[in-house]
């Protein structure tokens, strides 16, 4: 009879999960860069209220907050394929929906929900910004857009860092979710190695040490930021401005 727990099995799991790390890493860092443009022009829309896109915006941004990343994913999954069949019957041309790359699925999925959810964290980190400096660099002649780029944007994203923080962490988290477009990821890598050795405990122990490293590692690097930039710490932060939530939506 086999032993229950197999310690051996732990550590000999931990290297091969580590094989597959560089792809959840690029899933994180490309859909965080995307999420984070598309949530900056959708925060941007919002506070300025442009005229149908404000509207599409926030039933875009209430959709997304309101269904599980998941289901979005089951969305993108089968969306971009009947979209690139719709486009090749109006338009007569010839997209192979099967050559598809599944990386794409999972980027904008994961891109689009940080988008949503971050900018309702970026529209309340521009909005802190003191007014008295937009009008004054607006006196001077400067653009809305040299204004954002000159005076918000640097501002608000000293106030932003904590909670975007966060949401890395949540995002890095929620990649685990993107063997079901059939990526082979670390959470993917781990269902095949327990396949082959029926050590699922001891696999699955691995991958999770290994997301809690990876997870730590994040909150010393965003420690650091915060002392780099004399941010205040989450009680007070909280305390003057109760519109930030430390909480990460769940998968």
């Amino acid at each position: 009879m086999g032993e229950i727990f197999d310690i051996n099995a732990v550590f000999s799991a931990i290297p091969r999960l580590l094989e597959v790390l560089p792809v959840s890493l690029q899933i994180t860092a490309i859909s965080m860069v995307v999420g984070l443009v598309f949530a900056l022009l959708f925060a941007v829309i919002r506070m300025k209220k442009v005229p149908v896109l404000s509207q599409l915006v926030t039933i875009f941004i209430s959709f997304i907050r309101g269904t599980p990343i998941i289901v979005q994913l089951y969305l993108t999954y089968n969306g971009i394929p009947l979209l690139l069949k719709f486009i090749n019957q109006q338009y007569g041309t010839d997209y192979n929906i099967n050559a598809v790359p599944a990386m794409l699925f999972v980027l904008v999925t994961f891109a689009f929900n940080e988008a949503a959810y971050n900018s309702e964290t970026i529209r309340a980190a521009l909005q802190s910004v003191n007014k008295g400096q937009i009008e004054a660099a607006e006196s001077l002649g400067m653009t809305y857009l040299q204004v954002l780029k000159r005076v918000i944007v640097p501002q608000a994203l000293v106030v932003a860092i904590p909670p975007l923080g966060n949401a890395l962490i949540g995002l890095l988290k929620g990649t685990s979710l993107a063997f079901v477009a059939g990526v082979i990821e670390m959470t993917a890598q781990g269902k095949i190695i327990s396949g082959s050795n029926f050590r699922f405990f001891e696999v699955y122990l691995a991958l999770a040490l290994i997301y809690w490293v990876m997870t730590i590692i994040i909150e010393q690097i965003l420690r650091f930021l915060e002392k780099r930039f004399s941010i205040p710490d989450p009680v007070q932060r909280t305390m003057n401005r109760g519109w930030f939530s430390w909480g990460r939506r769940g998968i």
